[in-house]
């Protein structure tokens, strides 16, 4: 059931922003990063978006954006195309270049996507939970070593789709001493209880530089993201909730990412 706040609050982004540049020099690159997992036991694997003009003599804000759980790190740029969304928003100046790192978010020792029939077995979520630590623990301080970031929860945001929107409610408001923005797509189910996240709703309004929530009406998942604006709303948390008229898809995804980004870092 939808409630009378379950509404667009953002348009629908213009026509061709998710699609590749013309101006191949205009566009940014996409680098596949090796680090070391003390979670899994093995070298992991992410892709990193480095934004046009690149330096590593410039420092930059970093988004880390997780993938659903039938995903990996090459969802974010192969399926919904992250780094076109981001390309134009750069280009014409709607956002602030950014470093985005997008990382395999199952931490098992075989994170590769399992077949259908296992995707939502017990074993393939415990590797999702599993993240928290490898992401904290490993990735931030191997891309924090390896590119020149802006390294302080002021400048550093966590966002994701479906599972990946519920790994990030459940990293994000569980350490605001790292994230300041955190965004949630089409969240997963998966998200902890808010009274558990937020034990302290004051303290946690003026860290959290922004919320953002978004979900399609149509989306049979929408009872996870509304119940975690209720709560927000609840606890006095000022956030941005979007409901527009798709389901759990790529066109909600991308959309939102490109409203998402012109927020981040501002």
């Amino acid at each position: 059931m939808l409630a009378p706040d379950d509404v667009r609050t953002i348009p629908d982004a213009p026509a061709g922003f998710d699609q590749p540049l013309a101006d191949a020099a205009a566009r940014g690159r996409v680098d596949l990063f090796d680090y070391d997992s003390t979670v899994t036991g093995t070298k992991r694997q992410a892709c990193v978006y480095l934004p046009p003009g690149y330096s590593p003599d410039k420092k930059y804000p970093v988004l880390y954006l997780l993938h659903g759980i039938a995903g990996n790190q090459h969802e974010w740029t192969g399926y919904v195309r992250a780094d076109a969304v981001l390309d134009h928003l750069i280009a014409d100046g709607k956002a602030r270049p950014m470093i985005v790192v997008m990382p395999n978010g199952r931490a098992l020792p075989d994170d590769r996507p399992p077949p259908p029939d296992k995707v939502f077995t017990p074993e393939n979520a415990a590797g999702f939970a599993k993240f928290e630590r490898d992401l904290l623990d490993c990735l931030i301080p191997a891309i924090d070593a390896k590119y020149p970031t802006l390294a302080d929860r002021e400048h550093r945001a966590l966002a994701g789709l479906s599972m990946g929107g519920g790994q990030t409610i459940n990293i994000g408001l569980a350490h605001l001493d790292t994230f300041a923005w955190l965004a949630g797509f089409s969240s997963a189910p998966n998200a902890k209880p808010l009274s558990e996240l937020i034990p302290d709703p004051t303290a946690a309004r003026t860290q959290l530089k922004l919320f953002y929530l978004s979900c399609g009406n149509k989306d049979g998942l929408i009872n996870g993201p509304q119940s975690v604006h209720r709560a927000l709303k609840e606890y006095g948390i000022p956030h941005l909730w979007n409901v527009d008229d798709a389901g759990h898809d790529r066109p909600t995804w991308a959309n939102n990412l490109h409203h998402f980004a012109q927020l981040l870092f501002r």
